[in-house]
């Protein structure tokens, strides 16, 4: 059997985090059995679909580096095939027009609510007689089709993560409507529901394995049902723990942060989020492995190794594995990730006629970066930005030794033509000398004095990447 899975988005809204994990876990499993990976969007929802958010879709798993084999295929244009379904089922008696208006509805609802009942409709039109059904007819009402649901069926089937699972017909809420009323009098019936359309696309795509959210498991039970119905193989099926806030509940947009995009705009990398993803409801052979590609992950993927319990988002992990991902970067690649948001913070640089200079101050900050963003503060400075000094730093640049360490730096400085790393350890050590003070002294001064603190990157690399631009002597002298 060659596995063939699939990723089903609806592009009501941009591309959520859980969707993303859904998709990896599909994509990893894909891989790792060399099988097809399809994605497939659900647009039936003509109200809500929207062709950007079905760009934001494929841009978000690309950028995630989850290449799809086929697709991406569209519901809408698939509708053909969901009416031939629709009216099989009809055919076959084993669904049915239902013509009960929303104000009988709710009043059932009403009912069962003061009667503490769970609501579910109570098939009241399964066996409409003839002369009823045009007497509805007559009336203008329009039908819903609904598909039967035996009260007294139990639905079982070997969940790959769950293990076995069982559903009562009698809780999946009566006979379930698989088609809207017609939007015109010339349909015989309107647009087809979730539960139908993806059956019908997932025997025509032959499915054989469905992984997704446990949030589909009662959808699950229903579906099997119409796979029965429609003579097809049922497929396995998978259902992965959801992805919870730091409170237990499941992440939301409350949560603030849930689309890939935010991750993106937050200045995570792409590698970042797919290894931590992985890393939500699954468990490597070696537990004790935690960065790896995607590519790395697929060759030891399996559903067994999934956990059934959902998966708390950990920031602090998430941050921890960015800065790895990061820290690993040469600074010529490094370097065209941050140029953007230089830019973005007004910094005045040319891109391609610094890039040398870009190139080292990359090397120098990239140890120190947990996000992207991070560069902006970290890198002002070296931009020569206005220095403003800390109530710490400003306290010791007043000490007396300080600033004469500083105007020897600065006579020394205005003797070079040239500025080596050698030449700048060279000062440090003549300054010392001459001062007779402590190498950490001059060290402290000159950090203080070019960059307005006392601690931070590697001093003689900052040095230089000033000296580069003349900002260091301006920097010094005003102290």
């Amino acid at each position: 059997m060659t596995v063939r899975v699939r990723i089903a988005p609806s592009p009501t809204g941009n591309l959520h985090i859980g969707t993303a994990r859904t998709a990896v876990f599909n994509w990893l499993f894909a891989r790792h059995h060399g099988g097809t990976f399809i994605l497939r969007i659900e647009d039936t929802d003509t109200e809500r679909s929207r062709s950007e958010y079905t760009e934001n879709i494929k841009s978000g798993l690309q950028w995630l580096g989850l290449d799809w084999d086929e697709g991406p295929y569209f519901q809408s244009q698939r509708l053909d095939l969901y009416r031939q379904g629709i009216q099989t089922l009809l055919d076959q008696g084993l669904a049915y027009r239902c013509y009960c208006t929303s104000t009988e509805l709710e009043e059932l609802r009403e009912r069962q609510k003061a009667l503490k009942l769970a609501p579910r409709y109570d098939n009241r039109h399964r066996d409409l007689k003839e002369e009823d059904r045009a007497k509805y007819e007559a009336e203008g009402r329009k039908a819903v089709i609904r598909f039967k649901i035996e009260d007294d069926r139990t639905i079982v089937w070997q969940d790959q993560i769950r293990g076995k699972v069982v559903w009562k017909g009698s809780d999946l809420g009566g006979d379930m409507v698989i088609a809207r009323t017609p939007e015109n009098a010339t349909e015989a019936f309107g647009q087809p529901l979730y539960n139908l359309a993806v059956v019908l696309d997932d025997i025509d795509m032959c499915i054989t394995h469905i992984i997704r959210g446990e949030d589909h498991i009662a959808n699950t039970a229903k579906q099997i049902l119409l796979y029965e119905a429609l003579g097809a193989t049922v497929p396995e099926f998978a259902h992965s723990p959801l992805i919870l806030n730091s409170e237990g509940r499941k992440l939301s947009k409350r949560d603030g942060v849930t689309s890939i995009d935010d991750f993106r705009q937050l200045g995570f990398l792409p590698q970042a989020m797919a290894n931590y993803m992985t890393l939500l409801g699954w468990t490597p052979p070696d537990s004790t492995q935690e960065i790896f590609s995607l590519d790395q992950a697929a060759s030891t993927f399996t559903l067994e190794r999934v956990n059934s319990a959902g998966a708390k988002f950990d920031w602090a992990k998430l941050d921890w594995l960015n800065s790895q991902y990061l820290h690993q970067l040469p600074p010529e690649e490094l370097v065209d990730l941050l140029i953007p948001y230089w830019q973005e913070a007004g910094y005045q640089f040319d891109p391609v006629g610094d890039r040398p200079w870009l190139i080292q101050l990359s090397a120098l900050i990239g140890p120190s970066l947990t996000r992207l963003p991070d560069a902006i503060k970290e890198s002002h400075l070296l931009f020569g930005e206005k220095v403003t000094l800390d109530e710490e730093t400003s306290v010791f640049l007043q000490q007396s030794e300080a600033q004469e360490v500083i105007k020897a730096v600065v006579q020394a400085l205005e003797a070079t033509t040239t500025f080596t790393e050698v030449e700048a350890k060279e000062i440090i050590d003549n300054v010392t000398k001459t001062q007779k003070v402590k190498k950490g002294l001059v060290m402290r001064s000159l950090r203080a004095g070019l960059m307005g603190e006392l601690h931070g990157p590697d001093l003689i690399q900052s040095w230089l990447l000033l000296h580069q631009k003349t900002w260091d002597k301006t920097r010094l002298l005003q102290h």
